[in-house]
């Protein structure tokens, strides 16, 4: 694992969010093109619960103490528990870009991690620190496609009955 390209993505995956997020207005924040569908308020709030709960958790939790329980994470639930989509986007995206921060610092910090060593996770497989910190950039990844294309949703909505298709097809 090579930390300063995991370093380095963290922070380009950041700088993304900030740029795809901002200037949304709360409307276009709360907006679900479906009852399954996230919206972009749900989005952001799970990327700042991943980053302060699951991530640097338990990339912490297997690093230096593996024998200690596990964290208790469960992102799903947290979505509606947590009412993600009741809360307001400059505050929540602010939220995450500050936990960002920190876990950049965070890692930073790190001297010879042990990237290699195996624990056994909650589901009885065995997992290595260097596999949650491979995850955490390209979990940011799955959840900025998943922001583009909320956002794409949204202006062919706003901008029915015309038709799209000239553009392209995804």
């Amino acid at each position: 694992m090579q930390i300063n390209i995991l370093i380095q993505s963290l922070e380009e995956n950041a700088g993304h969010v900030r740029q795809l997020l901002q200037n949304t207005s709360a409307e276009q924040a709360r907006w679900k093109p479906d009852a399954e569908t996230w919206s972009l308020l749900e989005i952001v709030n799970h990327l700042y619960d991943e980053e302060r709960e699951d991530f640097r958790a338990v990339l912490d939790h297997l690093l230096h103490h593996p024998e200690a329980p596990w964290p208790d994470v469960d992102p799903m639930e947290w979505v509606t528990s947590r009412r993600y989509n009741e809360r307001e986007l400059t505050s929540s995206l602010d939220n995450f870009l500050r936990e960002r921060a920190r876990s950049l610092d965070w890692l930073r910090t790190l001297t010879a991690p042990r990237w290699e060593r195996e624990v056994n996770a909650p589901w009885d497989k065995p997992i290595r620190p260097g596999d949650v910190a491979a995850s955490w950039p390209a979990h940011d990844l799955w959840h900025i496609q998943q922001i583009v294309q909320l956002r794409r949703a949204y202006v062919v909505r706003q901008l029915a009955p015309y038709d799209v298709r000239y553009a392209g097809t995804l």
